[in-house]
């Protein structure tokens, strides 16, 4: 969604960092890209004109007192980044807990916002930390929303109170009521109300939120907004807070292809924090909204933390462990290792995200767009068609026995040659890496091969060999050179 701000910032800043000693005028060319640049995202006006402003000011303050030697176009960017993550919001923000369980939470918006997949993925995410949600399908106007909760709902496994059948059935205030006091009855800690949208701010939709809100007396009651929508998110997310009030945002749908204005401006105009995001289709595509995290992000180096939490949960601790030994120890990276690697990253989800949150990955984008999910299984193939002894010592593997793999596997001989070619250039990166000559990956995780890897500032420095002299032809003046 931000690969076009982040490009131009990107190329803002490059152009400042090619001037060397930083002047007043620098100074303002490169907010004006950046102004640019926001308003062509699709930015709030006034959130700009803030953040412009603050970095422009805040940049010729810190000119004189950057001494002559040192990277300024550095110390600019490290202030952009600060005022960017201060515009999202300034810092993550968890949900209250109720001091009596269970702690309710109501998902307000429009219709088509995803709310009621957002509800699964919200009641999954307190589960797997060891809650017990209970979903509750108060959405009675949409039609099949009621069977859609109930679906999603199952396949997370979270119960659903869903006494009316919805398509314009029952009291949406009335369930609502009765799913929390059956979440009481039931010893569930955590309620989630799922809702009624309309296609746009009415009355009816503001006056069945708010009896609503009024009934259940919720702990926190989350807008749910699809990122997509451009200005009409903030102007929708205004009218909500003032008709009915939420204490937080939910971004949906940010692995849209839209200019990514909602995320920037939302939090700073509604004066309420971005709370949680779903960027993606799969139950697992949601996480808490890290406002430090994202403008990284933006502003092209990467999420390693949020990479970092995801193969925590999908990397086996006692695999890492051994994979983290051997690294340290010298030891070659294998292809049993890299086939653990793969099964562990099939859980992590799309492989063009996880890599598009390394540093640098803007420099890689079309690789990465390129990227076919595919391969994985079809490397996964060949790997196991071959015996734990080849896997561990590729000099195995001769003529006849990448005939046998390939034949096993369902490919040709070439692509298990292709693999082996990719492999060992893998294992060369893992030297480099130990050597501190690239950035450093989540524990337990590599790339796959043939990957490359996301520049850092310019490619690392190879250092020349020197020359070896020619050696005279004459006896007596090589024994005199060589002495």
């Amino acid at each position: 969604m931000f690969d076009a701000l982040s490009s131009k910032i990107s190329n803002a800043f490059g152009s400042l960092r090619n001037r060397g000693k930083l002047s007043a005028s620098d100074i303002e060319n490169t907010v004006t890209e950046i102004r640019q640049a926001l308003l062509e995202a699709d930015v709030a006006l006034p959130v700009v004109e803030q953040f412009i402003e603050r970095v422009r000011t805040g940049s010729l303050e810190l000119l004189p007192t950057l001494q002559s030697g040192v990277n300024q176009a550095q110390s600019i960017f490290d202030l952009v980044n600060r005022e960017l993550t201060e515009i999202l919001g300034g810092g993550a923000r968890r949900v209250r807990y109720a001091k009596n369980p269970p702690t309710v939470i109501m998902l307000a918006g429009l219709q088509g916002a995803g709310k009621t997949t957002l509800a699964a993925k919200l009641a999954k995410f307190y589960k797997d930390q060891g809650d017990t949600p209970v979903l509750v399908a108060s959405d009675l106007q949409r039609p099949n929303a009621v069977t859609q909760l109930q679906v999603v709902g199952e396949s997370v496994g979270v119960p659903v109170f869903a006494p009316e059948p919805g398509n314009g059935v029952g009291n949406p205030v009335q369930v609502a009521r009765d799913g929390v006091a059956y979440a009481k009855s039931k010893l569930h800690n955590m309620v989630i109300v799922d809702t009624a949208g309309r296609l746009g701010v009415d009355e009816d939709l503001m006056a069945e939120a708010s009896a609503i809100r009024d009934a259940i007396n919720p702990n926190e009651i989350l807008f749910v907004v699809d990122a997509m929508i451009g200005q009409d998110a903030v102007r929708t997310a205004e009218a909500f807070r003032d008709g009915v009030g939420f204490d937080g945002v939910v971004l949906t749908k940010l692995d849209g292809d839209a200019r990514g204005g909602a995320a920037l401006s939302i939090a700073s105009l509604t004066g309420r924090p971005i709370m949680f995001i779903s960027n993606g289709e799969k139950i697992a595509d949601f996480d808490i909204f890290y406002p430090e995290r994202m403008a990284s992000r933006i502003l092209g180096m990467g999420d390693v933390a949020t990479l970092a939490e995801q193969a925590k949960k999908a990397f086996d601790p006692e695999s890492t462990k051994k994979l983290e030994d051997k690294f340290n120890s010298g030891e070659d990276f294998t292809l049993e290792d890299f086939l653990e690697q793969i099964e562990a990253m099939s859980k992590m989800g799309n492989m063009g995200k996880l890599l598009g949150m390394l540093p640098g990955a803007g420099a890689m984008k079309k690789q990465i767009d390129n990227f076919d999910e595919s391969e994985l299984t079809r490397t996964k193939a060949i790997v196991q068609s071959m015996t734990p002894a080849e896997r561990r010592d590729l000099k195995l593997l001769n003529g006849s026995r990448r005939a046998r793999i390939a034949a096993g596997s369902g490919r040709q001989v070439s692509d298990v040659n292709k693999l082996v070619e990719k492999f060992t250039a893998a294992q060369k990166m893992m030297k480099s890496l130990r050597g501190g000559k690239g950035p450093a990956l989540p524990p337990g995780m590599a790339l796959p091969p043939g990957m490359p890897m996301p520049a850092m500032g310019g490619a690392p420095k190879i250092a020349q060999q020197p020359k070896k002299k020619s050696r005279s032809g004459n006896p007596a003046k090589r024994a005199a050179e060589e002495a």
